[in-house]
């Protein structure tokens, strides 16, 4: 019963630990908000900003198994290539250590405070920003209530037999002690968490620096197993960037083997207590292993290409990869710019069926189709991956933007449809070898000259946010309005003088039926724009 209440103590602290890690990062993560794309943005250009990316992001998102798996998201997207992914795998390990300097802090006398705090600002506070400070402070002291609960179980087990001989193995076997890191990390996929237990065995007394270091090492490489697992159902390319992953990791605990003591001596050097001095180890370890290998990332790149040949071309790009959902701010962003090319394809079916019903040209029907079919299965993933998103821990205002964005998807598919209604209506005017009058023509032009300008400034204000387009778009849908109404009854007069037959002029007003319909779907999206404006504004 006493071991039951032992692991059930080990666990639960665990547990709490990283339910504490993971509110933090949410919380530090939802505060950084869409800076965090802007971030990987800038690793783009080379390895070394990629490095510090890479670190900024981990300490952000709190996991560099995270951080590591959206790489390998990015690299599978096409967003980013193999030699620009190596610095912000290598950042990443930099970034897992600041968990472990953090934890080091005798804080337990304020861990009650941190709570208290935490939960009044959550609680209390109406600014979704404070919310966020809230969930910072809440998720730090769960973090260190979690590893004072494992620090207290670990006391009875340092103390059995079984442990004692396990210890005595490790101080004279390096390698077992890396076997030891790498499978704690591979099971509770979390070096930050395996380095957490490890930092509370220290603070009993259990082990020494010189059996903790060899674990260390093996956590780093335990960490690769999520990117690994994360790459199985990836193209090849993202394959090898867990490849590498996994290689830096390896190559780096290879290097440090023969400089164990000296790592020793010069944390000893540097002071404080044994968990302060394996912090110590485990950044500086990471810190130096960058420092060495980052100038040889595009020899990394190289073994990748040897260790994985590519069979055959994968440059299909997948925005909305599932792994992006590590990060909802940036899973937002990849939405985003995947309904921006929805709408542009949208639009370009709009002018490619009006040209095909005033021109009578049904050359690019073809395309159209295609296009259509694309705007589909866009509308379908994109809300799919949406729901997803909204599945996860993210601000209101987020919350607002995700129900808009489906609501926009739902309306740019809409006009995708208006369009191949036009687009039919031009193979019915072909079949039946139908003319439109002069009049009726340039009138076409005319309503589609409205429409077009008006889907133009509809797309504009939602790419860029902008509430003047907005405000232009309800302009033209005005004028629109007006304007079938007009053409209506011009149509009507050129019936009653004989000078159009009735099925050419059904075709005309189904025509201008839809381009008003165009139109309606382009202010929906105005509107939407206008009111995540005020939402954002509270």
């Amino acid at each position: 019963m006493e071991h039951i209440n032992i692991l059930l103590g080990l666990f639960s602290g665990l547990a709490l630990f990283l339910f504490g890690m993971e509110f933090m990062g949410d919380g530090l993560e939802n505060a950084a908000g869409s800076r965090l794309k802007s971030f990987f943005d800038k690793a783009i250009t080379n390895p070394f900003k990629g490095a510090l990316v890479g670190t900024i992001v981990t300490a952000i998102i709190q996991s560099s198994s995270a951080t590591t798996v959206m790489v390998v998201g990015f690299v599978n997207a096409g967003l980013m290539s193999l030699y620009q992914a190596v610095g912000v795998i290598m950042g990443a390990n930099i970034g897992t250590t600041i968990t472990g300097q953090l934890i080091t802090f005798k804080i337990d006398d304020y861990i009650p405070l941190f709570i208290i705090i935490g939960a009044a600002l959550i609680l209390f506070m109406k600014q979704q920003n404070r919310k966020e400070i809230g969930k910072i402070i809440f998720g730090f002291g769960l973090l260190f209530m979690g590893l004072s609960t494992m620090k207290e179980s670990m006391s009875p087990i340092a103390e059995t037999t079984f442990f004692q001989d396990l210890i005595v193995a490790l101080e004279g076997n390096m390698f077992l002690g890396i076997l030891v890191g790498a499978i704690m990390t591979a099971v509770v996929q979390s070096s930050s968490a395996s380095t957490a237990i490890l930092l509370s065995l220290a603070a009993t007394g259990a082990i020494n620096l010189q059996v903790a270091i060899p674990i260390l090492f093996g956590n780093n490489i335990g960490t690769c197993v999520t990117a690994l697992l994360s790459s199985l159902n990836a193209n090849k390319v993202a394959k090898k960037a867990a490849f590498i992953h996994l290689a830096f990791n390896l190559i780096g605990t290879l290097i440090f083997l023969p400089f164990i003591n000296l790592l020793s001596q010069i944390v000893v050097t540097i002071g404080g207590d044994i968990d302060r001095q394996i912090a110590n180890a485990h950044t500086i370890f990471n810190i130096v292993n960058a420092a060495l290998l980052l100038p040889f990332a595009g020899l990394f790149v190289k073994l990748a290409n040897l260790a994985l040949k590519d069979k055959e071309s994968e440059t299909t790009i997948n925005r909305l990869d599932p792994r992006f959902l590590e990060s909802p701010a940036i899973a937002f962003e990849q939405a985003f710019q995947e309904s921006l090319t929805m709408f542009e394809l949208a639009k370009e079916n709009v002018t490619l069926a009006t040209n095909a019903l005033i021109e009578s040209d049904l050359s690019q029907t073809k395309k159209i189709y295609e296009n259509e079919a694309e705007i589909n299965r866009l509308e379908r993933d994109l809300s799919t991956f949406l729901v997803s998103i909204s599945s996860h821990d993210i601000t209101e205002v987020d919350t607002n933007r995700i129900a808009a964005m489906i609501k926009i998807v739902n309306d740019i598919e809409r006009i995708g449809d208006h369009s191949k209604n036009i687009a039919e209506l031009a193979q019915e005017v072909s079949t039946g070898k139908l003319t439109f009058t002069k009049d009726a023509l340039e009138e076409l032009k005319l309503i589609y000259n409205y429409t077009i300008e008006s889907i133009k400034s509809s797309y504009t204000s939602y790419k860029t946010n902008n509430r003047e387009k907005a405000n232009d778009t309800m302009i033209f849908e005005e004028n629109i309005d007006r304007l079938e109404e007009l053409l209506r009854d011009k149509h009507i007069q050129r019936l009653s003088q004989n000078k159009c037959n009735a099925h050419s002029g059904a075709v005309f007003l189904d025509a201008i039926s839809n381009f008003e319909r165009i139109g309606d779907h382009s202010i929906n999206i105005a509107e939407y724009v206008l009111s995540l404006g005020n939402t954002t504004a509270k």
